[in-house]
């Protein structure tokens, strides 16, 4: 397995259209969060994070899709994004995109990336 690996969760946790899960990281050197969703049977993750206003995204921890499963929502401005690319969709973000965490599943479990600018948590 890759060094730069980090787990995330067992990949029974994050269930299709259901509730997405967070994790501690740090963006740009501050203390964020990223959520991993199910979408498609294909695990996607972001920095939660609107690309409207910088603010977290779910409505409960883990509340990242809106009623249709269809897009990610901010439940603040409603902004709305597609979860296979992290694309605006609809709403106030026009043409902006939430900010992709490289993530995949091995073994049953779901791991994910750091880059240069996302990196692990701050211990």
């Amino acid at each position: 397995m890759d060094d730069t690996a980090i787990f995330i969760c067992a990949s029974t946790a994050v269930e299709e259209g259901g509730k997405g899960l967070r994790f501690p990281l740090t963006a740009g050197g501050e203390d964020a969060t990223g959520f991993v969703v199910r979408y498609d049977k294909t695990v996607y993750a972001y920095l939660n994070r609107c690309a409207h206003v910088p603010i977290e995204l779910d409505w409960n921890e883990g509340d990242f899709f809106e009623t249709s499963g269809l897009y990610i929502m901010c439940s603040t401005h409603g902004a709305l994004y597609t979860p296979e690319n992290g694309r605006c969709a609809g709403g106030p973000c026009r043409g902006g995109r939430l900010r992709p965490i490289t993530v995949f599943e091995r073994d049953g479990k779901i791991f994910w990336h750091p880059d240069d600018y996302i990196k692990p948590a701050r211990a």
